[in-house]
């Protein structure tokens, strides 16, 4: 109970911290209609306020049997989990956000147990309906990369 606590006041404070960081932030153009900054400040105050509860709640979290332990196997898929999206970030720009979501989608569903068939084509589904929902429908930018010929 005590290390809960101490680890929601830790992060409590780097919340804070980010807060002040990010507060002064003034982009010399926005594309947004709320401006760069009040995504990454509003992320951090419901962080906050969950940190908040976790910190000052009465009782401890309780884990029931139906949960994974946090054993050897589950660190190591947390592990690979952590190295797809860093290559993912890498890939992004290079690639574009289709063929990266892809490269990197399809490793991650077959981690978590998917076959191979409804992974390949669930991911490619996926990736494509997200391209074209932020893209087209909510005008936010995102990069073709290699795929850059497709478009008009």
């Amino acid at each position: 109970m005590v290390i809960q606590r101490l680890f929601a006041v830790v992060l409590l404070l780097v919340c804070i911290g980010l807060a002040m960081m990010a507060w002064p932030y003034q982009a010399p153009f926005s594309y947004e209609p709320v401006g760069p900054r009040a995504f990454p400040l509003l992320m951090l105050a419901l962080m906050g306020i969950s940190l908040l509860y976790m910190a000052i709640r009465p009782t401890p979290i309780v884990h029931s049997e139906e949960e994974p332990a946090l054993d050897r196997p589950t660190l190591i898929k947390i592990g690979i989990c952590t190295l797809l999206l860093l290559v993912f970030a890498g890939l992004f720009e290079p690639l574009g956000f289709v063929l990266s979501s892809i490269l990197i989608g399809i490793p991650m569903a077959r981690l978590y147990g998917g076959r191979w068939l409804p992974s390949v084509v669930i991911i490619t589904f996926m990736s494509i309906a997200l391209y074209v929902l932020f893209d087209k429908v909510m005008d936010v930018p995102l990069p073709l990369g290699l795929l850059d010929v497709l478009e008009n």
